[in-house]
This record gives structure tokens, C-alpha cells and sequence, in this order.
């Protein structure tokens, strides 16, 4: 082997080439991994670069044609036409071996003014904010289905649960209106991270800028970003954007889980809540009655795996020094990118739960009358046309449903004659409630119906919750689609002078 196949591909500061084992472990798995998904965003970045090189005059203009041709010819033929080298390290030195190949040498003053830390930076927000569009449109599909079932079945009564026990009668609609709040959050949560993430570090260097007079305003503009991150160390060495992200979709992610939970529960023989078609269901090898709750489970599940990659990104740039370094840069990224595969993933799936979950609603209201949750309106009542003190009252009715119980008795079937045996007992005197008023409060339909305090799931309520959960939505669609067309509109901009200059039409200046 001769001296020259040798030594290192990508400098000349290495002696040797790169070892097998480094090649297979990590820059062949990298590059298979990564060099597809990110091709797109490098391409960009090389581009804009470019354009603001030939702007300030770093790069002359022949050069800068030849160079934007190969860009060009690049981005046409696509990653698939790269025939990828481990013993370059990664997707730039790879990409960058490809322009020298089409420009000749010239290819090489591409990478005036810059490092492979700054470019990885602006690869990584490109990449994100992409990421935090598609996460914004998958939550508000979630959240219009959501809304969609709450408007359906605002008046299917059930039973609502604390501790898994019977508490108040509430509807399915009510819980749905419930799931699309917490959804909402999650996409405020994705929305703030925007903020945090749509600046540009091209220009920052390796970590201390240039000496070269970039225009960092001008890169930014042609990547879409509102302006460049302000300090160059911090541009090189800070990933807390994308933890920003993770957290964003860990919380997610535990929301969805706790979901999946209720219905997995609602959805067991004993409950018989909510049924699901067969289309999401798994079965037994060896039980044939078995309708397994597989996307359920699948939830639930993921809820746990979204935490563990914002818990193994967190712990990797911890031990980091403010700096750039591969396990701050590249080690982490890896669990957004897995993160927020996963996460679109789940939100499809729970869209789907939510528009294919049908409520058994007689079973639901006859649940709710039977197992006491409307008993709280009868000691609200007895506070109201007695005058005893709420205490009292709590007591008088727990006597009245451990009565009930004893006797093996619903709670529809409780009579005004039982709270008087029990306020008796209790309070040394009946309460004379007539017979009317305690059907009424034991009746869980009504005791929906009376709840319309803001919040609440009564009618009006009820109205109001979705009329401004809507219109939110509707907001937060426009505001996504805002930042889509801003992305698209720059990166549209810079493909027309990326031609232009490839064609020799791009005026100076421009």
C-alpha cells in the first residue's frame, strides 16, 4: 500500500488511515443513519453559504459558478447517487469530497469562513424546525379529533373515576374536551420551542467565528431563519434547544400514555366502556376469544420510551464541556430524531383511537346511576334545604350509601326515607326531603346538567369549552402554517439564486 492510500482522507494532521473498527462502529452506522435525512438541509447550507461568499467577494465569481453547478448537479442526482465513505468520517467531508470531484479544487473554498461545528449546528435547527412542524400538525389532528368526539358525545353520561372509583357522573364528550386541552399544552410547549430553535449558527465557526467578513445575516435569511444565534461559542456548543423539543414531547408522551391508560381500563370486559373495531385489535395464538388492545398498549408504551430518550440526551450533554463535541452534538441529536420519528408515529395511532372509540352509552349512564358518583348532589341538596353544614351532610350520606351497600342496593334505588333513618342517626333528627328532590339528585344525567360552572360539563359549559378550543385550533393551524410558508418562501429564494449563479444570470449583489 502506498504512502498515499495510507494516510488519513480528510487531513493531513493524521498520520494513518482511520481504523476498520472506527470505520464499522461509527461513521459506516452514522452515515447510514443520518447522510439520507439530513442531505437535504446540508445541501441548503452549502448553497447559502455559497451565495454569501460570492456576495462579499470571498469567492470569485467563476469559482462560485463552477461550485454552484456541482451544488446543483448534487441536489438533483440526490443521496442516492453518493457512494458513501466511512474513511471520510461523515456526511460533510463525504459531500465535500463530491464538489472538489465535480468543480475541480476551486470546489474546496466552499468552506471559507466556516467549520463542520457550525455547519452541524444549523444542519441540526434546519432539521428541528422541521421536526417541530410536523409534530404541530400531528397534534392538532389529534386535537381535532378530540374536539370532533366532544362535540359528538357531549351528552353520553358516564361515570367519572378518581382513584379508578366512581366520583361524579360526567360525559365521554366532557373527558374528550379534557384530552384536547392537555393536547393543546403539548403543542404550546412545541410552540415555545420555536422560539428557542429558529436562529441560525452558520458563521459562528468552530466556535470563536472568523476572520473572514461573513455576512451572517444573509446565510441566515436564505436558510429561513429570522437571524443568526448571537454568540458564536454558544452557537457551536449548546443543544438545549433540542432538549427544549424533547422535554416537550417526553411530556407528551405521558400524557398520551395516561390516555391509552383509560381506555385500555374502559375497554376490559369489566369495565365495557368503549368498544374498539376488530381493524386495531391483536389476537391470541392459542386463546381464540382474545380481542387484544394492541395500540393501547403501543401507547402506553411509547409514553415510557419518549422519556428514556429525553432522560439519555439530558445525561449525554450533561457531562459535556461547553464546547463542541461529538457526544454533545451528535450522540444526543440522536434521541430527538428518534424521539420525534416516534412521536409522529403515536400521534397518527392516537388520532386513530380517538375517532374509533365508540362509547356504550346506556351502559355508561346506567353505570353512573347505579355506583353512588351522584351522591355528592345529594349532600350539596341537603346543605341547600336543610341548612346542616356540609360535614354533616357528608356524614348523613356516607351512612346512607354504607346502608345501600349493605343491603346490596343501587344508588338510584336510595329513598328519602333511608336519609332520614340516617340523619337519625347521625344528626338526632329526619330531614324530610321529599321524594322528587332525591330522585332528581340521583339521577347522573341531571347531575351533569346542573354543573355549569365555567369548566363544567353541563351544556353551556360545554359550548364555550369547544367554541374556544376551536378557535384556538384554528389559531395554532395558522401560526404552523405561517412558519411552513416563511420555510418554504426562503428556501424557494435561495434555489432561484443557487440557479441563477449557476447559469451566470445572478446579478451582483445578488
Amino acid at each position: 500500500m502506498t504512502d498515499s492510500e495510507q494516510r488519513s482522507k480528510v487531513g493531513r494532521r493524521l498520520a494513518g488511515g482511520t481504523a476498520p473498527e472506527v470505520c464499522d462502529l461509527i461513521y459506516a452506522p452514522r452515515l447510514a443513519r443520518d447522510f439520507g435525512r439530513g442531505f437535504a438541509a446540508l445541501t441548503d447550507i452549502n448553497q447559502a453559504h455559497l451565495l454569501m461568499l460570492r456576495d462579499k467577494g470571498l469567492v470569485a465569481e467563476g469559482p462560485a459558478r463552477r461550485i454552484a453547478q456541482a451544488l446543483v448537479r448534487i441536489e438533483e442526482e440526490g443521496p442516492a447517487a453518493f457512494e458513501l465513505d466511512p474513511a471520510r468520517e461523515d456526511a460533510y467531508f463525504n459531500y465535500e469530497a463530491r464538489i472538489i470531484a465535480l468543480a475541480g479544487p476551486d470546489g474546496g473554498r466552499l468552506h471559507a469562513g466556516r467549520s463542520r461545528n457550525d455547519i452541524l449546528a444549523t444542519h441540526d435547527r434546519i432539521r428541528a424546525r422541521d421536526l417541530l412542524m410536523d409534530l404541530a400538525d400531528a397534534l392538532a389532528a389529534v386535537e381535532e379529533a378530540a374536539l370532533d368526539g366532544a362535540g359528538r358525545h357531549a351528552d353520553a353520561v358516564m361515570p367519572g373515576y378518581t382513584h379508578l372509583q366512581p366520583a361524579q357522573p360526567i360525559t365521554y364528550g366532557f373527558y374528550l374536551a379534557g384530552v384536547a386541552e392537555s393536547v393543546s399544552r403539548d403543542a404550546g410547549r412545541l410552540s415555545r420551542a420555536w422560539e428557542g430553535t429558529d436562529l441560525c449558527p452558520l458563521g459562528a465557526g468552530a466556535l470563536a467565528g472568523t476572520s473572514f467578513p461573513l455576512d451572517r445575516g444573509r446565510t441566515a435569511s436564505l436558510l429561513g431563519f429570522p437571524g443568526p444565534v448571537g454568540h458564536a461559542l454558544d452557537a457551536v456548543a449548546s443543544r438545549d434547544f433540542a432538549l427544549e423539543i424533547l422535554s416537550a414531547i417526553a411530556i407528551g408522551g405521558v400524557g398520551w400514555s395516561r390516555f391509552a391508560q383509560d381506555f385500555y381500563v374502559w375497554a376490559t370486559a369489566e369495565f365495557g366502556l368503549l368498544e374498539f373495531p376488530d381493524s386495531m385489535a391483536g389476537t391470541s395464538s392459542i386463546m381464540p376469544q382474545k380481542k387484544n388492545p394492541v395500540v393501547l398498549e403501543y401507547l402506553k408504551g411509547k409514553g415510557g420510551h419518549l422519556l428514556g430518550l429525553f432522560t439519555a440526551a439530558a445525561a449525554t450533554i450533561r457531562g459535556t464541556n461547553f464546547t463542541h463535541a461529538g457526544d454533545t452534538s451528535r450522540e444526543s441529536m440522536r434521541s430527538l430524531w428518534e424521539a420525534g420519528d416516534e412521536s409522529l408515529s403515536a400521534l397518527k395511532l392516537l388520532a386513530l383511537v380517538l375517532r374509533s372509540a365508540e362509547p356504550a352509552r346506556e351502559l355508561m349512564r346506567r353505570r353512573a346511576a347505579e355506583d353512588f358518583s351522584t351522591v355528592t348532589d345529594l349532600a350539596d341538596a341537603i346543605v341547600r334545604h336543610t341548612g346542616v353544614s356540609f360535614r354533616e351532610s357528608h356524614h348523613v350520606v356516607g351512612a346512607v350509601v354504607r346502608a345501600a351497600l349493605s343491603r346490596g342496593m343501587r344508588a338510584d334505588q336510595v329513598t328519602a326515607g333511608m336519609i332520614d333513618e340516617a340523619a337519625r342517626a347521625e344528626l338526632g333528627r329526619g330531614l324530610d326531603l321529599p321524594a322528587e328532590l332525591v330522585a332528581e339528585c340521583l339521577d347522573p344525567t341531571h347531575s351533569v346538567a346542573i354543573r355549569e360552572v365555567p369548566g363544567g360539563p353541563a351544556p353551556e359549559p360545554m359550548a364555550e369549552l369547544l367554541a374556544n378550543a376551536r378557535a384556538r385550533l384554528r389559531d395554532s393551524r395558522i401560526a404552523n402554517a405561517a412558519r411552513r410558508e416563511s420555510c418554504r418562501a426562503a428556501r424557494a429564494q435561495l434555489k432561484q439564486e443557487i440557479r441563477a449563479l449557476a447559469d451566470g444570470t445572478l446579478h451582483a449583489g445578488h
